[in-house]
């Protein structure tokens, strides 16, 4: 291939000022040469001109178990490969004996004139390499740049000024960019400053221009560089995008057998029913740190549930105060907070370290949904009087929307950007830009009961009386793009929310008393979930583990599900009490003190 060793002086380490072809303007298209190469240099070049940019089509065949690859393609990447690794005789060898050489003679001069800085050399095999004049005018420049570069480095200003004015400066780059480059002439120091692209750690700068100076190639002239480890990743990704179980976040992939994961990576077995509330749960809520779990109920409480290690969670503090249902539940953005609300309830604040309400918020009406700024000093609330109110953590109303305009509002978040708020208004799903104060409207055909938002805020889930979920694009102009089915959802409010590795599932609740788990790509119904007695009104999947999710059911009870692998160590727990239950060779039984957990 021509490495450094073949060079009799190795290349400078990189200044940092090389721009990327795309940053390289031109004044207009010109065919006038950069340097008058010498007869020599030409003749040289054009003498070695002897392998086209590809093998001949009528002898080449194709091979594979359905003939879609070229035989010679093949040899040349796993040739190419073969180098990479470090088996240059073995290269060598399949080469020969295949009679299919990796590139042109050319292209192996040109590769060894970038990457031992024989600078005139190189600009005269790019003039073979490409025909037209624009492109290779910024190739030219892109090689006469790093010329120059290397002669600041070396602190011949001489000769960096000769080869700006005689050889940059005829290819009519931008006035902007010689000046730049005049700049570093004067102020070296100019050549390390931020505007100025950094490279990779571990490539030399000529071995980063080689890869720069290949995108003006067809690739069946040079190769793109690693294209065989390349293709088998984009494989091994594809497999993994299509396996509907794929639930792993360090699972290996790999090359002796298709990928396929089994069911045993959906979080479908009962670890812990959890029976501490007194009544019908509303809502809970993972914290984003994957730590705690928050539940909210009827029974006028909600609750902070450490969570373990081994996936099962134990009773921190039970938060008292509320004279009403509590129906609502939203973490802060650090999980040091946490508030808490209802139909006919106020807002309060509580420090999730201590257990304690640090503020009461309060308008005279009812709350139906809270959600945090990303800063965690802001939040807003909306409520049954068609208001919504942002208020700061010390209780001042900083803003709010109100008016005949402003309908209820039944569910609503902030992005994670913070730059938009989102709400769900009966049948439509309303985008309002905090900081255009634009609004966009989505409308849907029957009611709206809740909404998440996934982690990057692109995509959002709605759930409607239909007995549907809907997955909305939010970007630009919104698109629904899947519709998922299956559950039951008529008279009563029911959540649903994206889980798993990158977020590939969507779990919700049904009145049937079941929990339903959908491929989020396909829309499949992976799992339905039977255990509950009574209608699940929320589920919540672990941020952090995509082996653990929670839900919450009319039964009074919180269903903690994983995987059995998870609590094999464990099927003998020590017993424990206070409404904890576990599960012990497969079946849910009663135990002593939660803190032996």
């Amino acid at each position: 291939m021509g490495g450094l060793d073949d060079c009799a002086s190795p290349p400078l380490k990189r200044l940092k000022l090389m721009p990327s072809s795309s940053e390289l303007h031109l004044e207009g298209a010109s065919s006038s040469s950069p340097t008058q190469e010498s007869p020599a240099a030409i003749s040289m070049a054009k003498a070695h001109v002897a392998v086209d940019d590809g093998n001949d089509d009528s002898s080449d065949t194709n091979v594979g178990p359905t003939g879609l690859i070229r035989r010679s393609e093949l040899v040349r990447v796993i040739t190419q490969s073969l180098q990479a690794l470090g088996y240059q005789k073995t290269a060598s060898l399949l080469e020969k004996e295949a009679g299919i050489p990796l590139q042109s003679q050319l292209v192996t001069n040109f590769r060894n004139q970038i990457l031992c800085g024989d600078w005139d050399d190189a600009i005269a095999s790019m003039r073979l390499l490409l025909q037209d004049p624009q492109s290779y005018n910024v190739a030219a420049a892109l090689i006469l740049q790093q010329k120059f570069f290397e002669h600041l480095e070396r602190q011949d200003t001489m000769e960096a000024l000769k080869t700006l004015r005689l050889e940059i400066s005829p290819l009519q780059v931008k006035k902007e960019r010689l000046h730049e480059l005049a700049t570093c002439l004067i102020c070296p120091s100019r050549v390390e400053s931020p505007f100025l692209k950094t490279k990779k750690v571990g490539e030399t700068a000529r071995e980063q221009l080689l890869q720069e100076l290949q995108g003006f190639l067809p690739p069946s002239v040079m190769i793109p560089e690693r294209r065989l480890e390349h293709l088998i990743e984009q494989a091994l990704i594809v497999q993994r995008k299509s396996c509907i179980f794929h639930n792993s976040v360090d699972q290996p992939l790999s090359l002796y057998s298709d990928h396929q994961c089994g069911r045993d990576q959906i979080p479908n077995q009962t670890l812990q029913v959890l029976e501490v509330h007194d009544n019908e749960v509303w809502f809970l809520q993972f914290s984003h740190d994957g730590k705690y779990l928050a539940s909210a109920s009827k029974d006028c409480t909600a609750i902070i549930w450490e969570v373990l290690q081994e996936g099962l969670v134990k009773l921190k503090y039970t938060l008292t105060g509320h004279a009403k249902p509590v129906s609502f539940i939203a973490w802060s953005p650090d999980d040091s907070l946490i508030l808490t609300c209802g139909n006919e309830e106020v807002i309060k604040l509580w420090d999730v370290a201590s257990g304690e309400c640090k503020h009461i918020y309060d308008k005279g009406s009812s709350f139906t949904a809270c959600a945090w700024f990303p800063d965690g000093k802001r939040f807003i609330s909306s409520g049954c009087d068609k208001c919504i109110y942002n208020w700061d953590i010390e209780g001042k109303e900083l803003d709010s929307w109100k008016g005949i305009r402003v309908p209820r509002i039944n569910d609503l978040t902030i992005t994670a950007d913070g730059n938009h708020m989102i709400s769900i208004c009966e049948k439509d799903i309303r985008i309002f830009n905090l900081e255009t104060k634009g609004e966009r409207v989505i409308n849907e055909d029957q009611s709206i009961t809740s909404l998440s938002v996934s982690k990057d805020g692109r995509y959002l889930l709605v759930n409607l009386v239909s007995q549907e979920i809907h997955l909305w694009d939010m970007m630009d102009s919104a698109k629904l793009l899947f519709k998922y089915s299956g559950h039951r959802q008529t008279r009563y409010v029911i959540r649903s929310c994206f889980g798993g590795f990158n977020q590939a599932f969507v779990v919700s609740g049904s009145e049937d008393s079941q929990v339903y788990i959908w491929h989020r790509g396909n829309g499949e119904i992976l799992e339905v979930l039977p255990g509950h007695s009574g209608t699940v009104n929320c589920v919540s999947w672990n941020p952090v583990n995509p082996y653990m999710f929670a839900s919450a059911s009319d039964d009074h009870t919180i269903r903690i599900w994983g995987v059995m692998k998870s609590v094999q160590h464990k099927q003998k727990a020590e017993s424990t009490s206070n409404g904890i239950m576990h599960l012990d060779n497969g079946g849910p039984i009663k135990c002593g003190c939660l803190g032996l957990l």
